[in-house]
């Protein structure tokens, strides 16, 4: 899949979340989508980058 292709599903989310999401969107200029798929974004480059310095730290 590349990258300007989407994929639609389904979010359960609680609406305590989604308010507190949509506002930090709304601070940042972005959709409430777009604040989502920003914040995985950076969770899973966060985790790449973990997982790399972990691998070098190994022996």
């Amino acid at each position: 899949m590349s990258d300007k292709e989407k994929k639609a599903f389904v979010l359960r989310i609680s609406p305590a979340l989604l308010k507190e999401v949509e506002h930090w969107a709304t601070d940042e200029f972005r959709s409430t989508n777009g604040q989502i798929e920003y914040l995985l974004n950076e969770a899973i480059k966060a985790r790449k980058k973990k997982s790399s310095k972990k691998d070098s730290e190994t022996p």
